[in-house]
């Protein structure tokens, strides 16, 4: 099969909400229908029953929530699906934007009975800067809800993007009768636990369940009303992330996820050129190309082992072949290669664009690093940093540990949730995250996977601020401006609050600051 064909089969996507949505619920659902799994786990799961199998690090089962991104991949009718479910919570934000810049479209879950929440305004936002279609999820109409109409004004109004409903509920809560398929021209009735039931057009009007129940003529007026004042769907509004197709279900009952799957399947984008320092990249170049865009340690606790996801960008991936990484020219044979489903993990021979892959990591990769089989020397745009908010200094407590906290430091560090920087001149370790949540993952993390309790002493919150400097004098900084270096050895300074940054700018102007969100892709108000 040639790799334009294999492109075609392709959707990459991830799934993006508010905690607490329905995200990894979906993701489940999804599995199943890919016959992955049998039977669908819970976010929280209870003694009785199972955990997701997106939610795979043992706080995640602890905590109810997903701390990092997870990737599955399978079959789905003639397309090959690669699924990204993506953390929630606010405080592992990073790894979510490093995660969107490796799909083609997100599916956006909204929760029915809160609305637009917090955390979906700034993923979403990240989505429609970077172009991404975004196919939209209104999940929970099986409890009292928001009225649809509602939704779709709020979505329109906060987020900026026009709505088409793909399909429309009858009724909420203990009143749900279904959905109306405006794609399939159907009606999808809910039956509880039982499985869902199709009604065609022509079968409704004489359905005795339906035809004099006032929640499901309320329904009809209101297609009415669509059809008429509603917007015009159009595929290509969508694929350029100016439409988001609305589609109305359950995903705990789960009731609507099917309809959905197979109108998003179908609608969903294929891989697409991708842009480098040498310019846009087909994915039907021949020559094989790819970026790491996530390293996860510890995946198979039993070996200690770590792996780089790559997004392949073009032409075919071979196991065994030789690739060029570009940060290095250094040459490496890719001989221990995965895909997923969550931890589980089956050896991949070939994969084409828009496949993830792992990449077993002896220690030489770095987020963002480009792959490359030829004798070319481009380079996948830079994937965005971002400056941490909160600082901490780290010591292992028992200092007899102290290779095993170097090796765990080291190895989290590399996933890119929490940064490492060094104090100067006095040598301590620094570690900063975005949100406290972090260390509380760092703090288990190190003590469950690599045997070291830490300790954790907080510096606050601070501003950083690069230096574009070799040599520095160490006597114009002290605590309330305190110097560091980064990974890198560049330095900078973590300034105290507002004050101390326009204090030191003042009496140091020749001394140039530098901003990250300056230099970033993104704007600061998405972080």
């Amino acid at each position: 099969m040639t790799i334009k064909l294999e492109v075609e089969r392709r959707k990459t996507f991830a799934i993006i909400s508010h905690p607490d949505a329905g995200k990894t619920t979906l993701t489940e659902k999804l599995l199943m229908f890919g016959n992955l799994i049998r039977t669908a786990g819970t976010v929280k799961g209870k003694k009785t029953g199972k955990y997701a199998t997106s939610d795979w690090m043992e706080i995640e089962k602890q905590r109810g929530i997903s701390v990092t991104s997870s990737v599955m991949n399978f079959p789905y009718k003639d397309f090959k699906v690669n699924i990204l479910d993506t953390p929630g919570h606010e405080d592992f934000s990073e790894d979510t934007y490093r995660t969107l810049t490796a799909v083609d479209s997100v599916v956006m879950i909204i929760d029915a009975t809160k609305g637009i929440e917090a955390q979906t305004i700034k993923l979403f936002k990240v989505c429609k800067m970077r172009g991404i279609p975004i196919f939209t999820f209104i999940n929970k109409m099986d409890r009292e809800a928001r009225e649809p109409l509602a939704l779709l004004e709020q979505i329109e109004e906060v987020l900026d993007i026009e709505t088409y409903p793909m399909n429309w509920p009858a009724g909420m809560g203990k009143r749900f009768l279904g959905i109306y398929d405006r794609y399939q021209n159907q009606f999808v009735k809910f039956n509880g636990n039982e499985k869902e039931s199709y009604l065609a057009d022509g079968e409704l009007d004489n359905h005795p369940d339906l035809i004099n129940d006032p929640t499901f003529q309320d329904m009809k007026e209101e297609l009415s009303l669509l059809d008429e004042a509603g917007d015009q769907f159009s595929l290509d509004a969508v694929l350029s992330g100016d439409q988001t197709p609305v589609f109305f279900g359950s995903a705990l009952a789960p009731f609507g996820v099917e309809v959905f799957f197979d109108t998003f399947i179908q609608m969903a984008p294929n891989p697409k050129p991708r842009k480098t320092t040498e310019g846009l990249i087909q994915p039907e170049k021949a020559d094989f190309s790819g970026f790491i865009f996530k390293i996860q340690a510890n995946m198979n606790p039993a070996h200690r082992d770590r792996v780089a996801f790559l997004r392949v960008c073009s032409g075919k991936f071979e196991r065994g072949m030789t690739v060029k990484l570009t940060r290095s020219n250094k040459l490496i044979k890719l001989t221990q290669t995965q895909q997923f489903v969550a931890s589980s993990r089956d050896t991949v021979d070939t994969a084409f664009p828009g496949d993830i892959i792992g990449i077993y990591d002896p220690g030489i990769y770095r987020i963002g690093d480009t792959l490359l089989e030829g004798k070319e020397n481009f380079k996948y745009d830079e994937l965005p940093q971002f400056p941490p908010e909160l600082f901490k200094r780290v010591t292992a407590k028992n200092v007899m540990k102290s290779k095993q906290f170097k090796k765990g430091l080291e190895q989290l560090v590399q996933e890119g949730a929490i940064q490492l920087f060094t104090g100067y001149p006095m040598e301590s370790h620094i570690i900063g995250a975005v949100g406290e949540l972090q260390y509380q993952v760092f703090e288990h993390r190190m003590k469950h996977e690599y045997n070291v309790e830490v300790n954790l002493e907080s510096i606050g919150e601070r501003i950083p601020r690069w230096l574009e400097l070799e040599k520095v004098d160490t006597q114009l900084f002290d605590d309330r401006n305190l110097l560091v270096k980064d990974r890198d050895g560049t330095f900078l300074v973590l300034f105290k609050n507002d004050f101390a940054l326009r204090w030191f700018q003042d009496k140091h102007a020749d001394i140039k600051l530098i901003d990250l969100y300056d230099v970033n892709k993104y704007d600061q108000s998405y972080s």
